[in-house]
C-alpha cells in the first residue's frame, strides 16, 4: 500500500523563484549527514534554520525533498534528483570561486587539454608531464571524449585547447601543427605476419581489422582506405561500439587485428604485438594538431603554448 502522508505529495507550485545556494548547502547536509541537527552543528547554525530553509526550498520548487521521521531525514524520489543537480551547483561555484582567487593572486589556475587518443606513451604524454613540471600550481584537467564532443566543448569555452589528429580549423580556433605518430598494426600472438618485421598495407589482404567506433579510429580507416585504393585489397573492417582496450582484448581473443598508433602501445596487454605499418614510401603517419580559441585569455592557456614551441620549435602555425 502506498504511504499516504504528504511525503509522496506535490506541494503547491510556487511562482518563479530565485533558489539560495544556501538552501541547496542545507539541503546536500542534510541528506548526507540524515540529520537536520547535525546538518545545523555542521553550518553553526540553529535547527530551526536548516528546516525553515528546506522547507522553503521544497515551497519553491513543488515537492517534498526530504522525509521527515524520529530517526532523521531520507531524501524523496523528488528530492534525489534535486540533490543531484544541487551537488554539481555546488561543485561549479566552489570550482569558480577558488578558480577566482587563485588566478586573482597570480598563484594558480586551470588548464582543460581534451584529446581523443591514448596518453600512455609518446609527445602528449611527455609535454602533460612537463607541463605540470613547470607549472604545479595550475591544476590541470585533461578530458578524453569523442572528436564531436572536445570541437563542442571548445566553442561553449569548457576546454582550452584540443591536441587531436584532425584539423578542425573550421570552427574559427587557432591551430598549430604538432608531432606525428606512427601507425602500427596489432597482432594477436602467433600470428603469421609476426614472422616479418616490417608489415605493408597490402599485407592485410583477406584480414580482419578490429576498429572501435571512437575516435581516432575514423582517421586509422580513412588512411587504410587511402593507401589500398582497390576494394579487392582492402580488409574486412569489423566496428564495435567499444573502447580501444575492449578492442585489443578482441584482438587478443584472436577476432581479428587492428590499428593503433604508436602511443598506444604504452599500455602493456598481454597476447598482444605489434609491427609498423609501411607502404613503398616507409612508414605511414598521422598528424597532430593544438587547436584553442583566439579570445581565450586564460593564462595557463598561453603557458601550454609556450610549452609546445619550447618542446617542437618547428611547430608551424595553420592559421
Amino acid at each position: 500500500m502506498v504511504r499516504t502522508a504528504n511525503r509522496g505529495h506535490s506541494l503547491p507550485q510556487a511562482r518563479p523563484f530565485a533558489i539560495d545556494l544556501q538552501q541547496l548547502k542545507f539541503l546536500v547536509a542534510a541528506s548526507d549527514s540524515g540529520s537536520l541537527r547535525r546538518a545545523a552543528d555542521l553550518h553553526s547554525v540553529g535547527h530551526s534554520v536548516i528546516s525553515r530553509s528546506i522547507a522553503q526550498l521544497e515551497r519553491q520548487i513543488g515537492a517534498v525533498l526530504l522525509e521527515r521521521s524520529s530517526g532523521g531525514v531520507k531524501a524523496t524520489l523528488a528530492g534525489r534528483s534535486v540533490l543531484r543537480i544541487a551537488r554539481i551547483i555546488l561543485e561549479q561555484i566552489d570550482t569558480l570561486s577558488t578558480t577566482g582567487r587563485a588566478n586573482g593572486r597570480g598563484e594558480a589556475g586551470r588548464l582543460s587539454v581534451g584529446f581523443c587518443t591514448s596518453i600512455s606513451a609518446g609527445n602528449l604524454r611527455t609535454t602533460l608531464l612537463d607541463f605540470k613540471k613547470q607549472y604545479p600550481q595550475i591544476e590541470l584537467a585533461a578530458v578524453e571524449r569523442p572528436r564531436t564532443y572536445l570541437i563542442n566543448a571548445l566553442k561553449n569555452g569548457t576546454l582550452d585547447v584540443l591536441v587531436v589528429t584532425s584539423d578542425v580549423r573550421s570552427l574559427g580556433s587557432k591551430s598549430l601543427k604538432l608531432w606525428s605518430e606512427r601507425i602500427l598494426a596489432c597482432f594477436p600472438e602467433h600470428h603469421p605476419l609476426l614472422a616479418r618485421d616490417v608489415v605493408y598495407w597490402t599485407d592485410l589482404r583477406g584480414e580482419t581489422v578490429i576498429l572501435s567506433q571512437y575516435d581516432p579510429s575514423h582517421d586509422l580507416e580513412d588512411l587504410m582506405l587511402s593507401k589500398l585504393a582497390s576494394p579487392h585489397e582492402r580488409p574486412k573492417i569489423d566496428r564495435h561500439d567499444v573502447s580501444r582496450g575492449i578492442v585489443k582484448s578482441l584482438i587478443s581473443m584472436g577476432l581479428g587485428i587492428g590499428l593503433v598508433l604508436e602511443s598506444d602501445v604504452g599500455v602493456n596487454f598481454g597476447g598482444l604485438a605489434y609491427r609498423d605499418v609501411r607502404d613503398g614510401t616507409g612508414s605511414s603517419c598521422i598528424d597532430f594538431c593544438a587547436h584553442w580559441r583566439p579570445d581565450n585569455e586564460n593564462p595557463a592557456l598561453g603557458g601550454f603554448l609556450k610549452l609546445l614551441i619550447a618542446r617542437y620549435p618547428s611547430l608551424i602555425p595553420l592559421e
